[in-house]
This record gives structure tokens, C-alpha cells and sequence, in this order.
């Protein structure tokens, strides 16, 4: 019989037991909003939409969502819990699967709480909520996706430091791929198909799709592979 649920509950309950969670929770917050407000030009787009507030996500969640994850294996293996867990009547799949959806979870928890920026421009204009809905579901795609991936570094290592700077990196990179202007730097010396395909790698030109209220079955498909073969990594790089 399936563990998750038992691991799910107590890892997603263990995140309001600290101090951390709620800084993380006020730190995401001020964060997308005030990069929305005071770079993005929130108000000086004169547009009914969340396109300043979404195009952060991939920058803000660089350094956010490392932060979140480098303590999900790390501490458990440095402070030796992770070999009390084994010892439960679980698989290595149901406590990744576990801590990994409680993460998640607790990451949309905090993109539902700027539901007011949606609401603020509900109340300026007449935006399209389609649009709207893409870009929230485009954004928990990407936390997932980076999670999976931190969380996977974060047990490699039983520093949390090391695995912080390592998700940073791994974030870095993927982030980078689909960026503009180093596809552009790579189109000086590589053929277009060769950037094209580069650039597809990386974060950026998936969720842009979705942000811009394209909902294409091929980014929806990106993000699941990134998630599923992370979670896959993850379960063997513990079971080694």
C-alpha cells in the first residue's frame, strides 16, 4: 500500500512548525510584487494584464525555490533521519513522491496568496482571465519543475549550502537555455535549428507560452518530463 500520503502530511504540517516557511512565504510575496510594481511598470503599461508580474517567475524562483528544497534531503541525511525513515514501512518512491508534493503544494500555496494582484487588475480593466489562468498554471509548472530538480541535488549532499548553490547553478543553466539574448550569443556561431533546439532545453520559452495564455500540449509535456525524470533520478540516487 502507497506511503505518500503519511510522508505528504507530515512534511506539508512540518513547513508551518518553523519561522522559515512564513519568511519565505512574506519574502515571495514583496518579491513578484514589487518587481511587478517598480521594474515590470505595472501601472505604466496602461494593459489589464499579469504580463509584468509573470515574466519574474523564472528569476525569482532561481534563488526562491533552492532556498525551499536544499533542506528536503540534506538535513534528513545530516542529521541521519534518513536512515529512521528507510526503516518505516515505505519505498524510497513513496518518500520522494511525499516530500516532493508537499513542497509543491506548499510553493503554490504562496502563488495563490497574490491572487489581489489578479483581482487589482480585475479591478482596473476587463483582462482576459484566460490568459490569467494559463500564466498561474504556467508558473506552478515551473516551481514544480525547478523543485524536482533542487530536489534532487539536495540529496546529493548532505550540506544544505552546497545543495543550495548546486540548485542555484542547475537553475542558472536551464533558466539561461531559452533566455533571448544567449540565444542570440549562440546564434553567431550555430546554425538556427541548433539554437532552436537549445533554447527548447530551457525554462523560459515554455513558460513564456503559457504566461502569454498559449496553452500548447508540448510545454505542458516539458515540464512533465523534467518533473518525472528528476523525482526518477532522485529515487535511485537514494536507493544507490
Amino acid at each position: 500500500m502507497s506511503q505518500i500520503a503519511p510522508v505528504f502530511k507530515r512534511e506539508f504540517l512540518g513547513y508551518f512548525r518553523s519561522p522559515v516557511a512564513y519568511v519565505f512565504l512574506i519574502v515571495f510575496l514583496v518579491a513578484s510584487v514589487g518587481l511587478a510594481f517598480f521594474i515590470g511598470g505595472f501601472f505604466r503599461g496602461n494593459q489589464a494584464s499579469l504580463e509584468s508580474f509573470f515574466v519574474f517567475h523564472p528569476w525569482l524562483y532561481l534563488f526562491l525555490i533552492p532556498a525551499a528544497a536544499m533542506r528536503l534531503w540534506a538535513e534528513e541525511k545530516r542529521g541521519g533521519t534518513v536512515e529512521l525513515l528507510f526503516t518505516l514501512p515505505l519505498t524510497t518512491r513513496d518518500a520522494v513522491l511525499g516530500k516532493f508534493f508537499a513542497a509543491w503544494l506548499f510553493l503554490v500555496m504562496g502563488l495563490a496568496l497574490t491572487a489581489p494582484m489578479a483581482a487589482t487588475v480585475g479591478w482596473l480593466g476587463d483582462p482576459d482571465w484566460g490568459v490569467i489562468a494559463s500564466g498561474y498554471l504556467g508558473s506552478a509548472l515551473l516551481a514544480g519543475a525547478s523543485l524536482a530538480v533542487c530536489t534532487l541535488l539536495s540529496a546529493l549532499t548532505k550540506n544544505q549550502v552546497i545543495a543550495f548553490v548546486l540548485g542555484v547553478l542547475a537553475l542558472l543553466v536551464l533558466v539561461f537555455l531559452g533566455w533571448s539574448v544567449f540565444n542570440q550569443l549562440l546564434a553567431s556561431f550555430l546554425p538556427v535549428a541548433a539554437v532552436d533546439f537549445i533554447a527548447n532545453l530551457g525554462f523560459i520559452p515554455h513558460f513564456d507560452a503559457l504566461a502569454k495564455g498559449i496553452i500548447d500540449p508540448r510545454d505542458l509535456a516539458y515540464f512533465g518530463s523534467v518533473i518525472a525524470l528528476a523525482l526518477a533520478l532522485n529515487i535511485a540516487a537514494l536507493e544507490r
